[in-house]
């Protein structure tokens, strides 16, 4: 699995356009191959910064997304922030869940 996350800092006059550019790229990217999620999110404590966080089954589906039109418009972006949008890609080897932590908190307790 990969996990790409973008941060976005929004220039204040620009945060709605940004919002919108954000939101219409949801569902549309969800639908594309090998996406397993796709996210966007806002600061609750700075409105004038998003978060976009998607996770997909390989690198090979991802790069397919980095070409669409959406992810182009994302880019396209960088004219409406006060920051370079700060991008990380991260390839995961292993996913664990709740069991985890029970594990770690029942082990912890004895």
């Amino acid at each position: 699995m990969v996990v790409i996350r973008i941060t976005l800092d929004v220039l204040p006059e620009k945060q709605l356009e940004v919002a919108q550019t954000l939101l219409s790229m949801i569902e549309p990217s969800g639908k594309e191959t090998g996406c397993l999620s796709y996210s966007i999110f806002c600061d609750i404590e700075d409105k004038n910064r998003f978060s976009m966080l998607g996770e997909w089954e390989t690198r090979g589906d991802l790069d397919q997304h980095f070409m669409s039109h959406r992810f182009g418009a994302l880019l396209g972006t960088k004219a409406l922030l006060d920051h370079p949008m700060q991008i990380q890609i991260h390839t995961v080897s292993k996913s664990e869940g709740i069991e985890a932590i029970e594990s770690v908190r029942r082990n912890s307790i004895n």
